[in-house]
This record gives C-alpha cells, sequence and structure tokens, in this order.
C-alpha cells in the first residue's frame, strides 16, 4: 500500500493538488484502518479459524486497492485507504498466527522470517513500480503501481483454499481427528485413517506415525490445561459469556500470569517502528537530503536502496534464526543500529551547513543508513514477527499476537506523523533518538527477553517460569498423565533404549 512515490507523480499533482494536511491522512487512514483490523482479527481467528480469516481479509484488502486504483476523486483514495488498511492489519496478525501453529519449533523462526522477507520484497518491488512509471502519460503513471498490490491478494486468497487448516485450532474446536490429519499433512507423514471424530480413530495408534501422536497429544495437553482452568472460573462464579467473556480474555493479557509475554509482544513491535526504519521508508527522499544529498533521482534511487538492503539482510535471518536463536540476533541488531544512527548524527552535525565541500561525509552518511537497515533487516525486522507469535499460549494467542500487531501499528501511526516534525526541527536529533531507542532495545534484549528458538509452543510456559504457578505445573502433569503422554513418551524411550 506504497504512496509516497504516488503522491509526487505529475499526473496524480494535476488532479488533486493536495495539502500536506491531506497527504497526513491518506498516510494516517491506512494505519488506523490497520490498528482497527489488527485487534478485531483475533475475533475471527478463533471462531471461524485462521485460515479463512485471511481469506476474508484478502477481499477487503482487494476490495480497498480496487478503490484506490480506479479513483476518480480525493474520497475513493481516501475510502481506498481505509478498506485496505483493515486487510492489511488483519493480514499482519493473521499470518504470523498461522505460520506459527503450522510450523515445528526447529523452522519457525525461519517461516516466520519468511513473511519479513515478503514484507520487504513488497516494498521494493511497490518503491521501483512506482520509480519505472512516474513518468508515463497520464494516470497510468500512479494506477499501475496502485493496482499491482491486488495480484499478492488474489494468489494469498487462492492459496489458502489449498492449506490445511490449523492443527491447533482444530484441537482449540474438539475436533482432534481433523487436527491430526492437518497435522500429517503439514509434516508431510502417512495421513491417519480417521474421521472427523477422535473417536473414531484406531485405539492402538495403528497406521499414526508415534511422532505425530506426540504432538497431537501435546496440543491436546494445552486445550485440557486451558478448558479445566475456564471450569475453575465457572466454578467459582468468574465466568462470563459474551462481550464480557471476550473483555476478559483481553484483560487476562495483563495479569500476573501473562503480563511479561504480553510485553514482550508489545515492546518488540514497539521497537521496530522505533528503531527508525519506517522513517526511512516513508521519508527516504527528505532524510537523504537532510544528509547533503540532492537531485530528485539521487535521493529516489538511494531511498530506493534502502529496500534492496534490507531484503538481502533477511536471507540470513532466515537461515540463523534457530540456529543462534533469537537473543544473539537482537542484541547485535540493536548495538548496530545504535552505532550506524550516531554515526549518521555525529556526520549531520559537523557537515550540515557545508555538505557541498564534504560530499565524501554525506556518502559515508548514505553508508552509514545502509549498515543501519542492515542490521535491522537481520534482527528487528524478521523477530519482531516471530516472537508475538510463539509466546502466548493457545488459549491467549490470537487476544496476545492481536494487540503485539496493534503495537506496530499504533507506533507506526506515531512516527509517520512526527518524523516529518523532527526532520524540519533538526536532522541530527531525530537520528540521536532512534539511536537512544535502539540502545533500550539492546538492554532490554539482553536482560529481559527469553531464548525461545527450538522450543514448541506448547512447552513455552517452561521458559515463562516466574508466570506459570505450581498449581498449574501439577494440572498440567496429571493432564499429561490422564490423556497418555507421558505413557507414550516412556515407551518410546524403553523402545529406544531396548534396540
Amino acid at each position: 500500500m506504497e504512496i509516497a512515490n504516488v503522491l509526487v507523480m505529475e499526473d496524480f499533482m494535476k488532479r488533486w493538488p493536495i495539502t500536506p494536511l491531506q497527504k497526513g491522512i491518506m498516510t494516517a487512514v491506512l494505519e488506523l484502518g490497520a490498528l482497527i483490523g489488527a485487534l478485531s482479527a483475533g475475533i475471527l481467528a478463533d471462531k471461524y479459524s485462521r485460515r479463512y480469516s485471511i481469506i476474508a481479509a484478502c477481499l477487503i484488502f482487494i476490495l480497498g486497492s480496487s478503490f484506490q486504483t480506479f479513483a476518480h476523486s480525493l474520497p475513493h483514495l481516501f475510502i481506498g485507504r481505509a478498506i485496505g488498511g483493515l486487510g492489511v492489519g488483519a493480514l499482519s496478525m493473521l499470518s504470523p498466527l498461522y505460520m506459527a501453529e503450522i510450523s515445528p519449533p526447529e523452522l519457525r523462526g525461519s517461516l516466520l522470517a519468511l513473511e519479513q522477507l515478503s514484507i520487504v520484497l513488497g516494498v521494493v518491488f511497490g518503491f521501483w513500480t512506482g520509480f519505472v512509471t512516474r513518468n508515463l502519460e497520464g494516470s497510468a503513471s500512479w494506477r499501475i503501481p496502485l493496482g499491482v498490490q491486488i495480484g499478492p491478494g488474489v494468489v494469498l486468497a487462492l492459496g489458502c483454499l489449498v492449506l490445511p487448516p490449523s492443527p491447533r485450532w482444530l484441537v482449540l474446536r474438539g475436533r482432534e481427528g481433523e487436527a491430526l490429519r492437518s497435522l500429517a499433512k503439514l509434516r508431510m507423514r502417512p495421513s491417519p485413517r480417521v474421521t472427523a471424530d477422535r473417536e473414531d480413530e484406531d485405539e492402538d495408534g495403528d497406521g499414526v506415525d508415534e511422532l505425530l501422536k506426540i504432538e497431537l497429544l501435546e496440543m491436546r495437553v494445552e486445550n485440557e490445561l486451558i478448558r479445566r482452568r475456564s471450569s475453575a472460573e465457572e466454578t467459582s462464579g468468574k465466568k462470563m459469556s459474551g462481550f464480557g467473556s471476550e473483555l476478559r480474555a483481553w484483560g487476562r493479557l495483563f495479569s500476573k500470569e501473562y503480563r511479561e509475554r504480553t510485553w514482550i509482544g508489545v515492546l518488540i513491535m514497539f521497537f521496530q517502528q522505533w528503531s527508525g526504519i519506517n522513517a526511512l521508508l516513508y521519508y527516504g527522499p527528505t532524510l537523504v537530503q537532510s544528509i547533503g544529498l540532492e537531485g530528485d533521482t539521487v535521493s529516489l534511487l538511494v531511498s530506493g536502496g534502502i529496500g534492496i538492503v534490507q531484503f538481502l539482510a533477511v536471507l540470513p535471518a532466515i537461515l540463523y534464526i534457530d540456529r543462534l536463536g533469537r537473543k544473539p540476533l537482537l542484541r547485535f541488531g540493536s548495538a548496530m543500529m545504535t552505532f550506524a544512527h550516531l554515526s549518521i548524527a555525529l556526520l549531520v552535525i559537523l557537515f550540515q551547513d557545508d555538505w557541498e565541500n564534504h560530499r565524501m561525509a554525506a556518502w559515508v552518511a548514505v553508508g552509514g543508513i545502509y549498515t543501519f537497515t542492515a542490521a535491522y533487516g537481520s534482527s528487528f525486522g524478521p523477530i519482531g514477527w516471530v516472537l508475538p507469535s510463539e509466546v502466548f499460549p493457545l488459549s491467549m494467542r490470537s487476544q496476545g499476537v492481536a494487540l503485539s500487531t496493534a503495537s506496530n501499528w499504533s507506533n507506526n501511526f506515531l512516527i509517520g506523523l512526527l518524523t516529518p516534525v523532527l526532520i524540519t526541527y533538526s536532522p541530527s536529533a531525530t537520528f540521536v533518538i532512534f539511536a537512544t531507542s535502539c540502545f533500550v532495545a539492546y538492554l532490554w534484549s539482553t536482560y529481559v527477553v527469553p531464548e525461545t528458538a527450538n522450543v514448541s509452543l506448547e512447552e513455552m510456559d517452561e521458559v515463562f517460569e516466574s508466570g506459570v504457578g505450581r498449581e498449574d505445573r501439577e494440572v498440567k502433569v496429571q493432564v499429561e498423565v490422564d490423556l497418555g503422554l507421558r505413557a507414550l513418551v516412556e515407551d518410546l524411550y524403553r523402545d529406544s533404549v531396548d534396540t
């Protein structure tokens, strides 16, 4: 939904000369729509499944994109941006949620990092499409960049029709037989001979892969633990229904048990935005001009290079995010981003009044921007989408991911609103503010963030030991015994020793 290039195209400006306020509103309506979409998508994801909610969000996005592409007045564009924002926000919450729930723990980080790669690829493609079409005659110069975004929406919607449903969501809905079949398809194992009801499954487990049985039992254990907690609330008179139950679910995110996880989801998105990445993407030409590089073509080429560097930087993150872990990448990335921002700020302070005679210093500053972008692309860029999708338990995952994504869009909105003001007031101060945020992010990732690599979603409680009471752990052990998980693991261990 990139609009920056469109707003400066000649045909667009002739048709609709817009004020700075209208420019701000055009940026803001998408982000506010995305905030609403992210918060509301969790309810749909739990009720109608992750997969069908993604398809619905795609249709909303396609409708919004169509309004923009075929706009005949400014209100059409505003309406299209608002509708498209709803779809973008919902998808930014639903996609990582679905991917986390279908991924094996040893690949979850890499697969979720692919989402960041896709986001950056879209940014790069959108920017350079606008760069190529900017000199075309007539409205094609701006309708083409706005129209090409319909394509990915159609592909994603059609693709979801053939993807298997989330096995964890199926377990949550009590459809264990379907969950086992879905899990077998996702793990590329032979499909068990079961019907939609779990009771129809062979009692001795004939034809069912042992690893599949263990993974499904882990999901059932977590779901049963949730059910028993809910029953305890109902017995104690705390259970609500309807809207009150939904509000209570959101309120539980800030209870003692889940508070640490909630703040990790909210703050990873806060630091992702306040690292300054979207300030570069939204206002790249302005920032580049602030460090002494003039000319529309030069500034556009330099700011377009930011997206390319970020795309290349995500590639090693995909390969190493599960091998090295989340914490090392976050610490390295935040340290490098801090250094890059401070270096740029220093160069601006020293040479901002005489860039003409210090062209090399200006290009060194551009190198600092690229260094920052590479560090971001290999750390907070992909991991910002990984952590919120894996730290919450099944019962709170939709609300937790929705709140984390809402943090992303609300801070995104603030960045878009404040960056032009900050750059006008003081370019050097702008980079110092971002450097400060990156340094705090380094301290946070060093002393607060737990390591979640190669931990299954059902085992995440052990990572957040301080958030789980002894009574819950005892109940979980009993549930594992009742459902036969412990007996199955012990049998497999004895078989491995005997062989």
